[in-house]
């Protein structure tokens, strides 16, 4: 402890007859499992979609209740094999479902197409099949990429929000915190591109 930090805890001491200025720093952060029920958990996550189904068009046909079940497999590291077999449905259905609740993985966004070039006909409004044309690709393929974007331009635009509280809700702090960064990371990327592409029109 300095000089100057001396002076200032021995004022607080002086003034507020406190001995401790802070808490114990080493302490562990906790985990919201210590705090949160997993019923409660559960609730707030059913909150978390009705909103997001309020505000955007979903498109998976699934009920909050199944949709609540990807968010909580999705966060518990479960594939979109897994998670379809959970509920009952196919892969494309799940993978409609996430794409809904913008739960994005990395690997949705590796593709056999330049991701770019795809963004930038997205934010052009270029329609599905001039899309496949220009990229010689495969109409599926190049749909199936699009959802991925639409998924990310929207988190983006709400900021991260949902899956933030996913996140915290479902996750141990490590986690949360990688998955924070690394959905901010592609979303500022994302950004900046949608921007510069609204700049050149």
């Amino acid at each position: 402890m300095d000089e100057q930090t001396e002076e200032l805890r021995d004022l607080f001491v002086e003034t507020t007859g406190a001995e401790e200025v802070t808490e114990d720093q080493a302490e562990d952060r906790g985990d919201l499992a210590d705090t949160v029920a997993a019923e409660d958990a559960e609730a707030r996550i059913r909150e978390l979609v009705e909103r997001m189904r309020e505000r955007y068009a979903f498109e998976s046909g699934l009920d909050d209740d199944a949709l609540v079940r990807v968010v909580t497999r999705f966060y518990a590291g479960d594939g979109d094999a897994e998670i379809a077999d959970a509920l009952g449905t196919d892969e494309a259905t799940v993978f409609r479902a996430r794409m809904d609740l913008h739960l994005v993985r990395e690997s949705d966004r590796e593709a056999p197409l330049p991701m770019d070039e795809l963004r930038e006909l997205i934010v052009e409004d270029v329609p599905l099949a001039e899309r496949a044309e220009r990229l010689d690709a495969d109409l599926d393929t190049v749909e199936h990429y699009s959802q991925v974007i639409a998924a990310d331009r929207r988190s983006t635009r709400a900021n991260g929000r949902f899956t933030d509280e996913f996140a915290e809700l479902l996750t141990d702090a490590d986690l949360r915190d990688s998955h924070a960064a690394d959905a901010r990371e592609s979303g500022l990327a994302e950004a900046a591109e949608d921007i510069e592409t609204n700049t050149q029109l």
